[in-house]
Parts: C-alpha cells; structure tokens; sequence
C-alpha cells in the first residue's frame, strides 16, 4: 500500500531549542493516527508543518506522493481542526460549513447542497440556518469537523479538539470522531497529551518526546508491549523495578522474570496485579475511581500499585498478599 503522507528527516527549531529532532512517519490512507505525548515533545509542530503554517528547516512533506514542504496551507491537500473551532459568529452554521468551498469558487446552490450533506453527516442537519452561539460545544465541534471535511481534503489534521469539553462530552465525541472518520475514509491525524483518547481513537499511535518519535504502532501492542521506558511510563501507568540479569532471568525486588541478557528493567501495570500471591505489601493509599480501586502498597521497598476490583475491601496500613502476572511483565532494555 502506497503511504499517503510521508515525513521524512523532518527537523526544526525556535531559537536554540530543537523541537523536531529528524523525525521521519509514514502514513497510510484512511488511517486515524494520533500523535501523542507531554507539552514540549513536539507533536503540535509537527501537525503546524503538515498543515503547511510551518515550513521545517530540514527535511521533507510529501502528500500523495506531492512535496509539500514549500506549498502554502490553502494549496496543499489537508484541512485543520483547532481546539478553539474559529467559527465565523456572524455565519449561519450552514454559511461556516461552506466557507472553505465559497473560497474555492464553488456556486452557492452546490457549496449550500455539500455543506447540508456534511452536516447530516455529523448529525446536525437541523442546524444549518443557526448561528454558532445557538449551539453547545460538542455541537460547534462538529460544525467545525464538517467544515473542514466538505473541501474533501486527503488528510484532515485535528489539534487537541477535545480539548475545551467537559470529560462526558469528551468521551462521547471521541466515538462519534471515530465513527466520522470510518464513514468518511478521510485519513485522520489528530494531536492530544491525553493517552486514554490516544487509545479511544487511534488506530496508530506515535509516541513523542523531545522532538522524537520514541514508538509507533497499534494501541494494543504500544501499550502492553512499549518499545522505550518513557512510552512504557507514558501510556497508562506502571510500577518500574530495576534489576540484574543471569541466566536468561531478570531478578527484581519483586521476582524473577525471563529476560534478554541487555535487561535494565521491568514495568508492571497495575491491572496485572492480584490478591491472593506470595507477596506480602503495606497498603501506603487507596483510591476509589468507580470501576475498580487503585492501590499502592509497599512491597520490599517497591511502591506496587495494583488496580482492584471495586468492592474489595482494603484499607491504609493493613498487609495484603498480592500476585503479579509473569506474562504480562514489559522488559525494558534503556
């Protein structure tokens, strides 16, 4: 399958801080890819060089196979999503989903036929006579997904656009971004620091930090099987043990695991915990989060944490026994 976006020896800087460190991405078409990571790692760049309101200091965009790399933003094949939305107030919704088509020429007749149709898409075909203000935030959200969608661009690139919605709108819109993208088959690339909706949403996760990608892959996979410490540490929590390897085994404060001989370390994630094991902890917190309790208990000077089912009883100060599974401990060679 032929890449729809290639990134290739991609790097920038603002002033002396390099935040684009020879970055390089292939991307196929009708992928939902998230480029996820903490402030600073560089992933909001890279989407401003995409979306062509940057040009990089090195390296190359191509896009359906087109350099890129010098083409203004209203040229180029992609459209953008930003968290603010940048609705036009004194617009009708059905005005702001055509504007990108009235630039390009299009007849009122058809732009007002396309933008009624993307908005039946996003499920707001009652509100093309309204005016932003009538709507909600989750409403505007998808007044600006379809305004970006109805110019049919190759790619639609999104920067953090859940970003202002309360956490129940959040997770509903990240369905209904999903279900869009699949109705759609536009390829996706959607920014956020947020790894639960990394995993909501993605298909192909990129893992950022300091300027450069440190894993990529399914969601799946880049979270029980991360390639670095610091994805391991990033996606989802983790309990890191150092330890020494001999004789194919690692042996850590909590147990021997096997190992390749270049071994440093171990994660363990907390939902890989369970009572009833020959580990005996001091329970230092618990915390109720609804589905299930978290737990940190000090296990031979380890601070363990576990995810329990919710009704268990557990409390500060008691010892519990608790078990890890071995096969789903992560080896971490750096």
């Amino acid at each position: 399958m032929t890449d729809l976006v290639s990134i290739q020896h991609v790097s920038h800087s603002f002033g002396p801080t390099k935040v684009l460190d020879d970055v390089s991405l292939n991307l196929p078409p009708d992928s939902y890819t998230v480029l996820l990571g903490p402030s600073g790692s560089g992933k909001t760049t890279l989407l401003s060089i995409l979306g062509g309101f940057l040009a990089p200091e090195q390296g190359r965009v191509l896009i359906k196979g087109a350099d890129c790399t010098a083409m203004a933003p209203a040229k180029r094949p992609t459209a953008t999503v930003f968290q603010d939305y940048a609705l036009f107030p004194h617009m009708t919704i059905g005005g702001n989903v055509g504007f990108g088509l009235r630039m390009k020429g299009v007849a009122k007749a058809e732009r007002d036929a396309k933008a009624r149709a993307m908005l039946e898409v996003v499920g707001l075909a009652a509100a093309f006579e309204r005016k932003p203000h009538q709507l909600s935030g989750g409403q505007r959200q998808r007044v600006a997904l379809a305004r970006a969608l109805v110019v049919e661009p190759a790619v639609l690139l999104l920067d953090e656009p859940l970003g202002a919605l309360d956490l129940k709108l959040r997770r509903q819109m990240q369905d209904e971004l999903k279900a869009i993208q699949k109705r759609v088959g536009t390829a996706f690339i959607h920014v956020t620091h947020d790894q639960e909706e990394a995993m909501a949403l993605a298909d192909h996760v990129v893992v950022m930090n300091h300027g450069r990608i440190e894993d990529q892959g399914d969601p799946e996979r880049v979270y029980a099987r991360p390639a670095t410490r610091f994805t391991a540490t990033f996606m989802g929590e983790s309990t890191i043990v150092p330890g020494t390897v001999l004789d194919g085994m690692i042996d850590t404060a909590l147990g021997r695991f096997p190992a390749p001989h270049d071994a440093r370390e171990v994660a363990i994630r907390p939902e890989h915990v369970s009572l009833g094991g020959a580990l005996a902890g001091a329970v230092t917190d618990v915390v109720y989060q609804g589905s299930f309790k978290r737990v940190t208990a000090r296990v031979n000077g380890v601070d363990l944490l576990a995810r329990l089912p919710a009704e268990t009883k557990v409390t500060p100060g008691e010892t519990v026994s608790l078990a890890i599974d071995p096969a789903h401990v992560i080896v971490l060679k750096d």
